[in-house]
Parts: structure tokens; sequence; C-alpha cells
């Protein structure tokens, strides 16, 4: 009952395969992805995230953060220890991780940054100037300057 079927989107619409393509990504990321490591994602101004991961016990050596085509990718690898037997109970874990976030256009990473067993990763809503409103100036007067028709 959980999976859904976009296929009538691609047949129905030009123009939206992309947001199919995103619900059919977050609704397999669903049942796919665990929750581990344990994370916020808090909007700290108009224009500005942060994504909180907790990765207690790894250093920023174990830790990597990539972007690639709108998707964010933290990844943790622990180097196994001699002192695995030696524990009696082991609550906090440490094992290796891959979180992915997709983001959305005009979304840019500003940095990262590790301390208490926090990854903070910062976002930003970046739009481009093009997409940006912009007032056109209304020219007046006899027309001299007006834009003319090609003559053929």
């Amino acid at each position: 009952m959980r999976d859904f079927d976009f296929t009538p989107l691609y047949r129905a619409s030009v123009g939206f395969d992309h947001m199919a393509t995103l619900m059919d990504r977050l609704a397999s990321n669903q049942t796919t992805q665990s929750s581990y490591p344990p994370y916020n994602i808090e909007k700290t101004d108009a224009e500005t995230y942060r994504i909180s991961l907790a990765v207690a016990g790894f250093s920023d050596q174990d830790l990597n953060v990539d972007v690639k085509e709108n998707t964010l990718s933290i990844a943790a690898q622990k180097p196994q220890t001699e002192a695995e037997g030696r524990y009696l109970h082991r609550g906090i874990a440490t094992r290796s991780f891959e979180r992915r976030f997709h983001l959305a256009d005009h979304i840019r990473v500003n940095g990262a940054s590790h301390a208490d067993g926090m990854l903070h990763i910062e976002l930003k809503h970046e739009i481009p100037d093009a997409l940006k409103p912009r007032r056109i100036e209304i020219s007046s007067g006899d027309g001299a300057n007006a834009p003319r028709p090609a003559l053929n």
C-alpha cells in the first residue's frame, strides 16, 4: 500500500517530470534509509538553513561531506579498533553510515563545522540575478529612442 506508481504523471504532463521523479525518490527513501544518525533541519533565517547531525565518537577525519548534483551526502567510516571485545555494554553507536539530502535548486552549501559531537552544515538559498524581479525603465518622449520593427 506504500508503493505509488507515478507513471500516469509522466504520460499526462509535460515539464513536471522533475516533480514526479522527486516524489518517486522520496517514496523510495522512506523505506530504505535508516534513522541513524539522528539529525535536525532548521531554518535559521529567511534564506539560510542548518542541518545538524549527532555524530558522537567520530573525528573530523572520519567524516566526509560531499555535494554533487543537488545531493548532499554525509558519510562516516570508523576504523575498527583492537578493543572491540572489551565492552560489556556498547550503547554509543559508532557504526559507519551514509545519509543523503536532496537539495532544492539554488541551495548552496556554505560550510560545515564539527564540535561537541555535532556536525553542522550551513546552507543558503541563493536566487540567481536572472531570476530576481527587476524593474524595467519606461522611456518617454517623442519615441525617437523606441525600438523599431525590422523591415524586410
